[in-house]
């Protein structure tokens, strides 16, 4: 059995690849269970909470992410969030691969919001502004720019510092980046926008959104968190990676609740546009939504790809 670190991972996902394999995925289909969160109370009477992603397809290989959360490893110094990926055979058991789940999970998140773009973004969107400077945030350009041909990046965060070194992180990756302190104009300019915080009342409001923007929320991935105001959603065609989007984010469960959407006014999931059941983005000024909140099935694709990288020495 091998283990591959965050470096490892990182050689085996490049972002045109990935979305390949997330595309791929998504059309075939997999079992993927519920996710079973565990607190494990500690001797100090904080809560270690353990969330088990598990995915498989049968006959091939099964994979769990085992994902720690300790909101107070802040105070030692230490991140709040550890991630292990866990590669087996579906049919012998067999554990193939141990794998950095951070990165793992980094990179298909921002690869999974950006083939929901390839196919609801204007195919001449040219100016993404990303909204936050976190872990996620830092690889939405990469992931954006294998679909659709950047000729500006912005970024706004609560920090400036923050947004500019980001902005400096990006330009020595070639991108025409910059970091941006009024969020509303920044909004108003973007082709496409980008969402990727933990923010728990909306940072975009949709009266700053053009006619044909196409608007990514990553963050708000539990009903206490928020990236997007109500606005955002009306009169806008909207789109989850998976149903379950529906129960999870504060994004739609705020708009549903107030009426402003429906259920039913929910356009697709990625499966149905990777299957060719929906076609996605209907005409130019028609403004877009797409609201992700992560699944089993996204790092399944992304350890097989990984697999396959390294499949001589697995």
């Amino acid at each position: 059995m091998r283990f591959l670190n965050a470096a490892a991972i990182a050689q085996a996902l490049p972002f045109d690849a990935l979305i390949a394999a997330l595309r791929e995925r998504f059309a075939l289909g997999c079992e993927v269970p519920a996710r079973q969160i565990l607190p494990i109370a500690t001797p100090g009477g904080e809560v270690l909470t353990t969330m088990l992603m598990p995915a498989w397809v049968v006959g091939g290989l099964y994979g769990v992410k085992v994902i720690n959360m300790t909101p107070a490893n802040a105070a030692r110094g230490l991140p709040g969030l550890h991630a292990t990926y866990l590669l087996q055979d579906a049919v012998t058991g067999v554990p193939l691969c141990v794998m950095d789940g951070d990165e793992l999970t980094l990179r298909r998140t921002a690869a999974a919001s950006a083939l929901a773009a390839s196919y609801l973004a204007r195919a001449d969107a040219r100016h993404l502004l990303v909204v936050g400077a976190g872990r996620v945030a830092a690889y939405v350009p990469q992931a954006y720019g294998a679909v659709r041909d950047l000729q500006q990046v912005s970024v706004w965060a609560r920090r400036a510092d923050e947004a500019q070194a980001l902005a400096k992180l990006w330009q020595a990756q070639d991108f025409h980046a910059q970091a941006v302190t009024d969020l509303p104009a920044a909004v108003q300019a973007a082709d496409m926008v980008s969402c990727a915080t933990l923010a728990t009342a909306p940072l975009v409001q949709g009266a700053w959104l053009q006619p044909g923007a196409h608007l990514d929320l990553i963050g708000s991935f539990t009903p206490a968190m928020r990236e997007a105001d109500d606005a955002c959603f009306a009169g806008a065609s909207v789109f989850v990676d998976t149903p379950e989007a529906l129960k999870k984010s504060g994004d739609l469960l705020g708009p549903l609740a107030s009426g402003v959407i429906t259920a039913q006014d929910v356009r697709a999931d990625l499966a149905a546009l990777c299957r060719g059941q929906h076609p996605g983005r209907a005409h130019a000024q028609e403004r877009t939504v797409f609201k992700s909140v992560g699944t089993a099935l996204e790092d399944l694709a992304a350890a097989m790809l990984v697999q396959t990288a390294f499949a001589a020495d697995l």
